[in-house]
């Protein structure tokens, strides 16, 4: 059986020189306390064209009844069967500083059984944070980017439209207490640790401000003591810090993705100095089922045997010596040149890791 091969992408960028990338502030930390919060709804989508819920979905019926309850209807939950509601689940982030009567963006899954909820509206819904508080309340038409549609045993889809959303569908009710002008330090947390990173950050900060107030705690975190001059000033002191351009180093890196059969390397990783030895050995087994007659006469029975082969295919090894300093590129080159398939080259790689002659970070996906 022969196995599909991955996918190799090699990414030149610079050539074997070590990468300088610059980079903003902003782009590299976060602030920490400026963040969105998750926030999470039950609801339902009615108007749908016969494609919502089915009757075995109880909890649908029993959310429409007792919304119809608050409404001053009284139905039994057991006589009440629809095709055009469904019961969903409706996230939203609210994003950092939002305002109450601002809006945000919606996005609204079923829950049970139904087929599409394209057309539907979703009814007002409460989404709650962490904490249990409802901050933004949502309510709209709901886009799909899709459709289902069937008849008589036969069926068409596109994409997924049990799943769509509503822009600005979410009206923000309350905001996040604090007081963001308060702060006395800023804490900023790197999106990647790295020493060198956290050190650079903090000189640049340093050097801004003409004095010693920033501070690289660990690989990922740098803490700035708001200075004199900017009292209750911290969103013109951070307007003055994320613009400022920090110099980044690529992290030599190789990332392999078997799921989807891709493998994505800096050409300016090196490699030691290693010798690569590969062969492929291929086992095929065949049975090929065959009639056994006996002899007139001999009161034997017709029985069904089977007939068993087996061969076995070694292939010539394949031989490559690599000089140290070598770049994972050239080997990349060096590799296609003698026929070795993107899979094997996977399987070189690791080995190479465990070897000691990769100096690099292989990250598998």
């Amino acid at each position: 059986m022969r196995i599909a091969a991955l996918f190799l992408v090699s990414m030149a960028l610079f050539g074997g020189a070590e990468q300088k990338v610059d980079a903003r502030l902003k782009d590299v930390a976060r602030l920490a306390g400026v963040r969105s919060n998750q926030l999470l709804g039950y609801g339902v989508v009615v108007g749908l064209d016969g494609t919502g819920d089915k009757d075995q979905t109880k909890f649908t019926v029993q959310t429409l009844t007792n919304l119809m309850a608050r409404q001053g209807i009284t139905v039994n939950s057991s006589s009440v069967k629809v095709k055009n509601v469904a019961a969903v689940m409706v996230t939203a982030d609210l994003p950092p500083f939002a305002k109450p009567g601002q809006r945000v963006d919606l996005t609204v899954s079923s829950t049970g059984d139904a087929k599409s909820l394209a057309g539907g509206t979703l009814l007002m819904t409460p989404l709650q944070g962490a904490d249990g508080s409802v901050y933004v309340v949502g309510q709209g038409s709901v886009l799909v980017g899709g459709f289902s549609a069937s008849s008589g045993g036969a069926s068409a889809k596109k994409n997924h439209p049990t799943a769509g959303r509503i822009p600005d569908g979410g009206l923000v009710e309350r905001s996040v207490p604090g007081t963001f002008t308060d702060r006395t330090t800023l804490n900023y947390s790197l999106n990647e640790e790295d020493f060198t990173t956290a050190i650079r950050v903090s000189s640049a900060i340093n050097e801004e401000l003409g004095e010693l107030a920033a501070k690289a705690m660990d690989a990922r975190t740098v803490t700035v003591a708001i200075p004199k001059g900017f009292e209750g000033k911290a969103v013109e002191l951070v307007a003055r810090l994320e613009n400022l351009p920090i110099q980044l180093q690529s992290k030599a890196r190789i990332v392999v993705n078997e799921k989807t059969g891709t493998v994505i390397m800096g050409s300016d990783v090196k490699i030691g100095a290693v010798s690569i030895v590969q062969g492929s050995l291929s086992i095929v087994v065949t049975s090929e089922p065959q009639v056994s007659q006996p002899e007139p006469f001999s009161k034997g029975k017709t029985a069904v045997v089977a007939k068993k082969e087996v061969q076995v295919t070694e292939e010539k090894p394949k031989s490559l010596s690599v000089q140290p300093g070598v770049s994972v590129g050239k080997l990349a080159e060096m590799l296609n040149a003698i026929g070795i398939t993107p899979r094997d080259m996977v399987a070189i790689l690791q080995a190479i890791k465990d070897a000691g002659a990769l100096n690099a970070e292989l990250r598998i996906l």
